[in-house]
């Protein structure tokens, strides 16, 4: 499925640092689910936001982890991807206009004199906001690399901890490691593909004969090897030989303290991703437990005009649910209102019943006989 972008939602934004900052009511740190749904929000209340990921895409740690996997509990959505959950958002942001800063970090966060907001990026934009929303989920991610000394100078070219372009491994002798949903699901996927698209041989390789990924996964790859589709070995990388500079093969020692070779053109290492809290941690928010505390009226952090919604925050009885993001996205909104319009009342209206709203959002009011 493709994701509908409005065209004015992705104009390029990377400012040079020696331009003007732009100025904007919110800056919203995270484009995962939660993050999109707080640009809804605060639309909502007629509050403009500007998006700021690490990643180069949008939908986070949906798009991330399992753009593919089903999630069973969106309220009214009985079953969806995380790449349509994505798309969705996206559509219902669209009357909204937000603009996405995308591959970048925040590098600077601090308050100013007048009380709004210097926030800067790695690739030198700047803003001045009143209120900061930090959507970050656990931190950005990083994948959790082989410890094999040597063997980090085929990143890139022969080892990979993610799989973007799967047509760079049709034809390949792979060798896959791990023993997550990623692992199994890759190792499915380049050994049952079309042909065209199939790898030449796939090895899974794993440190034990448990895995941490669905059953019916590992019941087919177990079928597969029976089939000679595939095989399977129990082990765990210890060196590697290169010929002509080049990667040929994988040392492999087994519980049995036997090594094996394994020849190879392609490695892929998915041992997951570990969360990096990043710059966050040098902002000057209460943190517990490396993550920010807030209150459950407006999901407020230690800061005044900075929020935290999503798995990034921390309160009594908090669970990390998208769900119960999209909960404090509504109320944070409420509360950042009162710092972006200190002399209005802001009041509850209903997307159902509102003149006001169907205006915002490009709706007509339905008339009820």
């Amino acid at each position: 499925m493709e994701m509908h972008i409005d065209p004015a939602i992705t104009q390029a934004a990377n400012q040079a640092a020696s331009g003007n900052p732009i100025e904007t009511d919110a800056v919203i740190v995270g484009a995962g689910p939660v993050g999109l749904f707080q640009v809804f929000e605060l639309g909502l209340l007629e509050i403009k936001a500007h998006v700021i990921d690490s990643l180069p895409h949008l939908g986070g740690q949906c798009i991330e982890l399992y753009p593919d996997k089903p999630i069973y509990d969106i309220p009214a959505v009985p079953v969806c991807t995380g790449k349509e959950l994505t798309d969705s958002l996206l559509k219902q942001i669209e009357p909204f206009h937000p603009t996405f800063h995308l591959g970048q970090d925040v590098t600077e966060l601090r308050r100013q004199d007048d009380g709004r907001f210097f926030v800067a990026t790695s690739k030198g934009t700047h803003f001045i906001t009143k209120t900061v929303f930090v959507a970050a989920g656990v931190g950005s991610f990083q994948p959790r690399l082989l410890r094999v000394d040597g063997i980090d100078r085929f990143e890139g070219s022969q080892l990979f901890y993610r799989v973007k372009n799967p047509e760079t491994f049709a034809q390949k002798d792979l060798v896959i490691v791990g023993g997550g949903d990623s692992a199994l699901d890759w190792a499915l996927h380049f050994a049952t593909t079309d042909e065209a698209h199939r790898a030449q041989s796939v090895v899974l390789l794993h440190r034990r004969d448990g895995f941490r990924a669905a059953p019916s996964s590992v019941a087919r790859m177990h079928a597969l090897c029976e089939q000679h589709e595939m095989q399977f070995v129990v082990g765990q990388v210890s060196g590697f030989e290169e010929r002509d500079g080049r990667l040929a093969e994988v040392k492999v020692t087994g519980n049995d303290g036997i090594t094996r070779r394994l020849p190879l053109d392609m490695l892929l290492v998915f041992f997951g991703l570990s969360p990096k809290l990043g710059p966050i941690a040098d902002w000057g928010l209460a943190l517990e437990r490396k993550q920010l505390v807030v209150d459950t009226e407006k999901f407020e952090t230690s800061v005044p005009g900075i929020f935290a919604v999503g798995d990034i925050n921390t309160y009594p009885g908090k669970k990390k649910l998208i769900l119960s993001g999209f909960h404090e996205a509504a109320l944070a909104a409420f509360g950042a209102a009162n710092y972006v319009f200190p002399e209005k009342k802001v009041h509850l209206q209903y997307t159902t019943t509102s003149p006001k709203l169907h205006k915002v959002l490009g709706v007509e009011t339905p008339v009820f006989d």
